[in-house]
Protein backbone atom coordinates (compact mmCIF):
# COMPACT_ATOMS: atom_id res chain seq x y z
CA UNK A 1 0.00 0.00 0.00
CA UNK A 2 1.49 3.98 -0.91
CA UNK A 3 2.20 5.53 1.96
CA UNK A 4 0.16 8.59 0.77
CA UNK A 5 -2.89 8.91 -0.89
CA UNK A 6 -2.45 8.81 -4.92
CA UNK A 7 -4.76 10.49 -7.00
CA UNK A 8 -6.34 7.62 -9.33
CA UNK A 9 -9.25 8.28 -12.13
CA UNK A 10 -11.88 5.89 -12.87
CA UNK A 11 -14.42 5.56 -15.49
CA UNK A 12 -18.27 4.49 -15.17
CA UNK A 13 -20.11 3.56 -18.09
CA UNK A 14 -23.35 1.95 -18.38
CA UNK A 15 -26.35 0.89 -20.71
CA UNK A 16 -28.23 -1.59 -19.51
CA UNK A 17 -30.95 -1.48 -17.14
CA UNK A 18 -31.52 1.70 -14.99
CA UNK A 19 -28.08 3.70 -15.94
CA UNK A 20 -28.18 6.83 -14.29
CA UNK A 21 -29.18 4.94 -11.23
CA UNK A 22 -26.55 2.10 -11.43
CA UNK A 23 -24.11 5.32 -11.84
CA UNK A 24 -24.97 7.02 -8.43
CA UNK A 25 -24.56 3.84 -6.87
CA UNK A 26 -21.66 2.86 -8.28
CA UNK A 27 -19.98 6.88 -7.10
CA UNK A 28 -21.02 6.12 -3.29
CA UNK A 29 -19.30 2.32 -3.75
CA UNK A 30 -16.27 3.85 -4.96
CA UNK A 31 -16.36 6.67 -1.98
CA UNK A 32 -16.73 3.73 0.46
CA UNK A 33 -13.47 1.56 -0.68
CA UNK A 34 -10.91 0.98 1.87
CA UNK A 35 -8.36 3.82 2.71
CA UNK A 36 -9.88 5.41 -0.70
CA UNK A 37 -11.81 8.85 -1.28
CA UNK A 38 -13.83 10.08 -3.52
CA UNK A 39 -12.26 13.66 -4.62
CA UNK A 40 -14.17 14.64 -7.50
CA UNK A 41 -16.93 13.26 -9.91
CA UNK A 42 -17.98 14.52 -13.02
CA UNK A 43 -21.67 15.17 -14.58
CA UNK A 44 -23.80 12.48 -16.14
CA UNK A 45 -22.98 12.03 -19.99
CA UNK A 46 -25.12 10.45 -22.88
CA UNK A 47 -22.95 8.99 -25.65
CA UNK A 48 -23.26 6.54 -28.26
CA UNK A 49 -21.66 3.09 -27.65
CA UNK A 50 -18.34 3.36 -29.41
CA UNK A 51 -17.13 0.40 -31.54
CA UNK A 52 -20.48 -1.62 -30.22
CA UNK A 53 -24.27 -1.94 -30.48
CA UNK A 54 -26.70 -1.50 -28.39
CA UNK A 55 -28.20 1.30 -26.08
CA UNK A 56 -27.04 4.60 -25.62
CA UNK A 57 -24.55 4.92 -22.26
CA UNK A 58 -24.89 7.09 -19.06
CA UNK A 59 -20.93 7.77 -18.62
CA UNK A 60 -18.98 9.88 -15.92
CA UNK A 61 -15.45 10.14 -14.21
CA UNK A 62 -14.45 9.73 -10.69
CA UNK A 63 -11.03 11.20 -9.06
CA UNK A 64 -10.33 9.39 -5.95
CA UNK A 65 -7.60 9.70 -3.84
CA UNK A 66 -6.69 6.71 -2.79
CA UNK A 67 -3.76 4.42 -0.54
CA UNK A 68 -4.67 0.93 -2.66
CA UNK A 69 -2.08 -0.08 -4.78
CA UNK A 70 -2.89 0.02 -8.71
CA UNK A 71 -3.91 -3.96 -8.90
CA UNK A 72 -6.20 -3.56 -5.35
CA UNK A 73 -7.62 -0.75 -6.56
CA UNK A 74 -8.16 -2.55 -10.02
CA UNK A 75 -9.61 -5.73 -8.06
CA UNK A 76 -11.95 -3.52 -6.23
CA UNK A 77 -13.65 -1.98 -9.06
CA UNK A 78 -14.22 -5.08 -10.88
CA UNK A 79 -16.16 -6.76 -7.73
CA UNK A 80 -18.04 -3.37 -7.48
CA UNK A 81 -19.36 -4.31 -11.87
CA UNK A 82 -19.61 -7.99 -10.38
CA UNK A 83 -21.81 -6.91 -7.97
CA UNK A 84 -24.18 -4.99 -10.36
CA UNK A 85 -24.44 -8.16 -12.59
CA UNK A 86 -21.34 -7.43 -14.70
CA UNK A 87 -20.76 -9.96 -17.40
CA UNK A 88 -18.50 -10.25 -20.15
CA UNK A 89 -19.89 -12.19 -22.36
CA UNK A 90 -17.99 -10.39 -26.02
CA UNK A 91 -15.88 -7.63 -26.14
CA UNK A 92 -17.33 -4.42 -25.95
CA UNK A 93 -20.90 -5.83 -25.19
CA UNK A 94 -23.73 -3.77 -23.39
CA UNK A 95 -23.10 -3.61 -19.71
CA UNK A 96 -24.96 -2.96 -16.69
CA UNK A 97 -21.49 -1.38 -15.20
CA UNK A 98 -18.22 -0.45 -16.56
CA UNK A 99 -15.43 0.68 -14.60
CA UNK A 100 -11.94 1.85 -15.89
CA UNK A 101 -8.96 2.53 -13.91
CA UNK A 102 -8.01 5.61 -16.84
CA UNK A 103 -4.71 6.91 -14.30
CA UNK A 104 -3.03 6.27 -11.07
CA UNK A 105 -0.84 9.09 -10.35
CA UNK A 106 1.96 8.45 -12.86
CA UNK A 107 2.14 4.71 -12.58
CA UNK A 108 2.64 2.71 -15.85
CA UNK A 109 2.10 -0.38 -15.98
CA UNK A 110 1.29 -3.57 -18.52
CA UNK A 111 0.58 -6.61 -17.46
CA UNK A 112 -2.18 -8.85 -18.50
CA UNK A 113 -4.30 -7.85 -15.88
CA UNK A 114 -3.64 -4.13 -16.04
CA UNK A 115 -2.62 -1.23 -18.35
CA UNK A 116 -2.45 2.29 -17.31
CA UNK A 117 -2.36 4.91 -18.22
CA UNK A 118 -5.37 3.09 -19.57
CA UNK A 119 -4.31 2.44 -23.46
CA UNK A 120 -7.55 3.87 -25.41
CA UNK A 121 -8.81 6.63 -22.91
CA UNK A 122 -7.21 9.48 -25.14
CA UNK A 123 -9.38 8.26 -28.19
CA UNK A 124 -12.71 8.63 -26.45
CA UNK A 125 -14.77 11.39 -26.04
CA UNK A 126 -17.00 9.56 -23.17
CA UNK A 127 -13.56 9.71 -21.19
CA UNK A 128 -12.42 13.13 -22.01
CA UNK A 129 -15.61 15.15 -21.36
CA UNK A 130 -16.33 13.95 -17.79
CA UNK A 131 -12.35 14.32 -17.20
CA UNK A 132 -11.80 17.67 -18.70
CA UNK A 133 -15.21 18.59 -16.29
CA UNK A 134 -12.87 17.94 -13.40
CA UNK A 135 -9.24 17.43 -14.34
CA UNK A 136 -8.71 20.44 -16.69
CA UNK A 137 -5.54 20.95 -17.13
CA UNK A 138 -5.00 17.22 -16.50
CA UNK A 139 -1.92 15.59 -19.10
CA UNK A 140 -2.29 11.93 -19.84
CA UNK A 141 1.48 10.67 -20.38
CA UNK A 142 2.69 10.17 -24.05
CA UNK A 143 -0.47 11.67 -25.18
CA UNK A 144 -1.29 15.45 -23.97
CA UNK A 145 -3.97 17.50 -22.53
CA UNK A 146 -7.04 16.62 -21.98
CA UNK A 147 -9.07 19.47 -23.54
CA UNK A 148 -6.67 19.26 -26.38
CA UNK A 149 -7.30 15.39 -26.94
CA UNK A 150 -11.05 15.77 -26.89
CA UNK A 151 -11.05 19.01 -28.68
CA UNK A 152 -9.66 16.74 -31.47
CA UNK A 153 -12.59 14.21 -31.41
CA UNK A 154 -15.67 15.32 -33.39
CA UNK A 155 -16.82 11.99 -34.62
CA UNK A 156 -18.05 10.60 -30.95
CA UNK A 157 -20.82 12.92 -29.80
CA UNK A 158 -21.63 13.45 -26.33
CA UNK A 159 -24.15 15.41 -24.20
CA UNK A 160 -24.37 16.32 -20.77
CA UNK A 161 -27.38 14.89 -18.81
CA UNK A 162 -29.16 17.09 -16.83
Amino acid sequence: MPAAAVRAYVALGANLGDPVATLRVALDQLERLPDTALAAQSSLYATQPVDAGGPDYCNAVAALDTRLDALDLFHALQGIERAHGRERSYRNAPRTLDLDLLLYGDTRMDTPALTLPHPRMHLRAFVLAPLAEIAPELVIPAHGAVRQLLAAITDQPIRKLP
